[in-house]
C-alpha cells in the first residue's frame, strides 16, 4: 500500500503538532503519524505550560502562527506571571492545564486543519535515495513517499522505563517504544548517544489534608500565551506548596543502593536544571527541605502531579517518601514516578534549519535533538515546519537569529555548541534579553507569520494599529508638559508609571489606549537608554554574523590554528564568523586569524 505526501510528521507530542499545523496550513499534504493517536499533545511530566524562559518562547510560537498558545489560553486552569516584581525582561507567563482538555482541544484543532492527516501508525524504515528523503516503511507494511520528514520522536527511541530495579521497554508509561528507528539512522552515518529524563508521582488529591499547605493561587488579572486571546474567562483553580523533610531525605538516602540512578543502571545523563529527588539530596546534603508543589491534572479529576519529586525509585520508597510528606501522610499514589531513558541525535548534526546535514530533507525537532520541555519542542517543530515547506518550494532556509528570538537562541545553542544533557531554555542564556521580553514577541516576529500565511489579515492589522498608537502616543508624552518637565522625562522615574500620567493629563484619558499598549510605551520610554545601548550590541553581532563563512575554507590549511579549533570547525562547519565564535574551543586568537584570511589576499591560498 502506498500513500503519497508532500511531508510526514512522525510523533505528535508538542513538537509534531507544530510541525504539521504549520505544514497544511502553508498549503502542503501533510500526514501527522502517531503510535497512539489517544495522546495527541500529551503532557508526560507536569501538567503547565510557560515558565522561566519557556512563556517566552511560546509567545513566539503564537506570534509566528502556531497553536500552543491559543489551546492552553482555552484550557489554562491557573494564570501567573513569573517575576513580576522584576523587570521585564526576566518576566514569564505560566499556566497549569487541564491536562486532558488541552489534549482533546489540540486533537481537534488537528482533525480539522485542511491539508492534514492524522494516522495511527508506526515507522519501521525511513526510505533514501542519493542521500535525499524519499519516504517511509510502517510496521504495518505501508509505504508512505515524502518531499520532506520531519522526526519528532520525543522519548520513544529505543526508551527504557525504570522503577527500582525494574525495566520496562516503553516511550512512556503503558506505551510502546520505536526501537527500530535509531539503528536505521545509525545505518545511515547517525550519531547517536543516550539521555534520561523523569516523572513525579500523581496523587489521589481526596486524600491530601490540605489545611496544613501553603495556598498557591492565580493572578487575579490573569496574562493570556496568544496574542489573539481577547480575555481568560475561566475560573482558576488553586495550587499547594509542602516540603519535603529530614525523615524524607533519610528515606531516600538509605535507599540509594536500590536507585537506579546509582547502581549503574542508568546510562543516559538526566537535566542538570530539574533533578530527582534523589539528586538533590545527594547533591545537596546540607538542604533540609525542597519545595514541592501540588498541582491539579484537571477540574474533572482528582488526580494531582507533585511538581519537586521526579524520580525513580522503587515503589515501596517512593510510599515511604510521599507519605513521610506534610499533608501527604494518608495520600495514595494513583501513578508512580519514572524515569525514562531514550537515543537522541547530538544536535551538532543538524543546521539552524533544523534539516540534518547527512541527508537533505531530513527534519529533527524537540526531544531528538536533545531538549527538554513542552515549549521547547513547540517552537522547534514550528521552525522544521517552516523550512520544510520552504525547502520543497525552493526557498531560502527561514533561520532566526540570537538577536531576533528565544526560538533563535536555542536553535544556535543546539547546532553551535550541542548538547550532552537535556537543555532547558533559560533567561540568562539570551544575551539581547531585554529586547526579546514576552510582551514584545508580536512586534518582533509577526510580520514572519503574516508573511508565510500563518497570521490572518485582521491579526496582523491589529498589530499595525498597535504600533501605531504606540510611537503616536510616545511622541505626545515627549511633547506634553506638566511643569518643567515633558511627560515622558516624568514617566522614565523609576517611582511613575502611566496610570500616574492618566491622572495628570485628562487628554491622555479620552485616548483610551489598552492596557497591554500602555505597557508597552511605558518600557520603551523607561528603559529607552538600556534598551539603545543593547540595540547598539546587536548591531555588532549582525556584523560578525554578516561575515559568512565560505564553504570552500579548509581549516586544516590555515595556519595558526589550534588542533582543537580545526577540529571543531570541521565538525560544526560554522555560516558565519559569528557562529564560529561561540563554538567551545575555538578561541578569540582563532576566530582573529579566521578575520584575516576571511577578508585578506591569504584565502586564495586555502581555495578547494
Amino acid at each position: 500500500m502506498h500513500m503519497d505526501y508532500d511531508i510526514v510528521v512522525v510523533g505528535a507530542g508538542h513538537a509534531g503538532c507544530e510541525a504539521a499545523l504549520v505544514s497544511a496550513r502553508m498549503g502542503m499534504r501533510t500526514a501527522l503519524l502517531s503510535i497512539n493517536l489517544d495522546t495527541v499533545a500529551q503532557m508526560s511530566c507536569n501538567p503547565a505550560i510557560g515558565g522561566l524562559a519557556k512563556g517566552q518562547l511560546v509567545r513566539e510560537v503564537d506570534a509566528l502562527g502556531g497553536e500552543m498558545g491559543k489551546v492552553i489560553d482555552e484550557t489554562g486552569i491557573q494564570f501567573r506571571l513569573l517575576n513580576a516584581s522584576k523587570g521585564h525582561a526576566v518576566r514569564s507567563p505560566r499556566a497549569q492545564a487541564d491536562k486532558k482538555l488541552y489534549q482533546f482541544s489540540m486533537k481537534r484543532r488537528l482533525e480539522s486543519q485542511e491539508n492534514l492527516s492524522l494516522r495511527q501508525d508506526t515507522i519501521d524504515k525511513i526510505i533514501v535515495k542519493n542521500e535525499k528523503i524519499f519516504g517511509l516503511i510502517s510496521k504495518n507494511g505501508i509505504r508512505y513517499h515524502a518531499k520532506s520528514l520531519i522526526l519528532t520522536t520525543g522519548t520513544f527511541l529505543n526508551g527504557i522505563i525504570h522503577i527500582g530495579k525494574n525495566t520496562t521497554k516503553g516511550g512512556r508509561a503503558s506505551e510502546p517504544s520505536s526501537d527500530t528507528l535509531s539503528d536505521d539512522l545509525k545505518r545511515f552515518g547517525f550519531q547517536m548517544d543516550r539521555l534520561k529524563t523523569g516523572t513525579s508521582p500523581r496523587l489521589n488529591g481526596n486524600k491530601i489534608d490540605y489545611t496544613v499547605l501553603k495556598e498557591q493561587k492565580g493572578d487575579e488579572q490573569p496574562t493570556a500565551f496568544s496574542f489573539s486571546t481577547k480575555k481568560i474567562s475561566q475560573n482558576q483553580v488553586k495550587c499547594y506548596i509542602t516540603h519535603t523533610n529530614d525523615v524524607t531525605h533519610d528515606i531516600v538516602r538509605s535507599n540509594l543502593d536500590r536507585s537506579p540512578l546509582y547502581t549503574g543502571q542508568i546510562n543516559g545523563v538526566g537535566p542538570r536544571y530539574c533533578p530527582s529527588i534523589e539528586d538533590k539530596i545527594v547533591r545537596f546534603p546540607d538542604k533540609q527541605k525542597h519545595q514541592i508543589f501540588i498541582e491539579p491534572e484537571g477540574t474533572n479529576t482528582s488526580e494531582v502531579y507533585c511538581n519537586g519529586i521526579s524520580t525513580s525509585i522503587p515503589y515501596d520508597v517512593q510510599e515511604a517518601m510521599v507519605h513521610s510528606i506534610e499533608g501527604l501522610e494518608k495520600a495514595e499514589i494513583t501513578r508512580y514516578g519514572y524515569a525514562i531513558e531514550y537515543d537522541y541525535v547530538p544536535p551538532t548534526q543538524i543546521k539552524h534549519s533544523l534539516e540534518t546535514k547527512i541527508i537533505e530533507n531530513l527534519f529533527l525537532a524537540g526531544q531528538i535533538n536533545g531538549t527538554s520541555g513542552y515549549e521547547e519542542a513547540a517552537a522547534q517543530g514550528m521552525m522544521a515546519g517552516i523550512n520544510a515547506v520552504r525547502k520543497i518550494e525552493g526557498s531560502d532556509p527561514f533561520i532566526l537569529d540570537r538577536s531576533e528570538a528565544y526560538v533563535g537562541v536555542l536553535i544556535d545553542d543546539l547546532v553551535t555548541k550541542g548538547t550532552s544533557e537535556p537543555y532547558r531554555m533559560f533567561t540568562s542564556r539570551a544575551e539581547y534579553r531585554l529586547t526579546l521580553r514576552h510582551d514584545n514577541a508580536d512586534r518582533r516576529l509577526m510580520k514572519y507569520g503574516y508573511q508565510f500565511g500563518l497570521i490572518k489579515n485582521e491579526q496582523w492589522h491589529m498589530l499595525q494599529a498597535k504600533e501605531k498608537e504606540i510611537s503616536e502616543n510616545i511622541e505626545c508624552l515627549e511633547r506634553k508638559r506638566n511643569g518643567a518637565d515633558s511627560l515622558a522625562k516624568l514617566l522614565r522615574r523609576p517611582q511613575v508609571g502611566y496610570d500616574d500620567l492618566l491622572k495628570m493629563d485628562d487628554d491622555l484619558k479620552k485616548l483610551n489606549i489598552s492596557p497591554l499598549t500602555q505597557e508597552q510605551i511605558e518600557i520603551e520610554i523607561k528603559y529607552k537608554g538600556y534598551i539603545e545601548r543593547q540595540q547598539q550590541q546587536i548591531e555588532k553581532f549582525k556584523r560578525m554574523e554578516s561575515l559568512q563563512l565560505p564553504s570552500w575554507f579548509r581549516y586544516e590549511e590555515i595556519p595558526g590554528l589550534r588542533k582543537e579549533a580545526r577540529q571543531k570547525l570541521h565538525e560544526i562547519h560554522p555560516v558565519s564568523l559569528g557562529q564560529a565564535s561561540r563554538i567551545s574551543g575555538v578561541s578569540p586568537a582563532d576566530i582573529s586569524i579566521l578575520m584575516v584570511y576571511l577578508t585578506g589576499k591569504n584565502r586564495k591560498r586555502i581555495k578547494l
